[in-house]
């Protein structure tokens, strides 16, 4: 039998470790990305308290119209305007960007850009 290795698993992993010392506060909460084979989540979280502040992902209904036709390196861009879009209502201006165990490249290096292009600061 061939012992085959769970890519999802050792991300999973350099995540634990990274969330070690990575921390979101009331200050400057974490922008947390997931990514799977369809959609890209983000999330604004405050640790201290564990709440959400600000969501956005490709299945948010207000965004639909505009995914529309995009590839997924183009619809993670305007995930990440829309959830800098999102901090600012909620008076977010610093946030500690969160990579999620994931390579900074692709979608989630497209997501950090929308990000900061729509002002968001990491």
């Amino acid at each position: 039998m061939i012992n085959r290795i769970n890519k999802n698993q050792v991300r999973a992993k350099k995540h634990d470790r990274i969330r070690n010392t990575l921390s979101g506060t009331a200050d400057r909460p974490r922008l947390n990305v997931y990514r799977s084979t369809s959609h890209i989540y983000a999330q604004i979280i405050d640790d201290e308290s564990g709440k959400t502040l600000a969501s956005s992902s490709t299945l948010d209904k207000t965004l639909a119209e505009k995914l529309a036709g995009l590839n997924k390196k183009q619809q993670a861009e305007l995930v990440g305007k829309d959830i800098a879009k999102k901090a600012k209502k909620a008076g977010v201006k610093h946030v500690v960007f969160d990579r999620g165990g994931y390579i900074y490249t692709g979608r989630i290096q497209a997501l950090s850009e929308g990000a900061r292009s729509s002002g968001l600061e990491f």
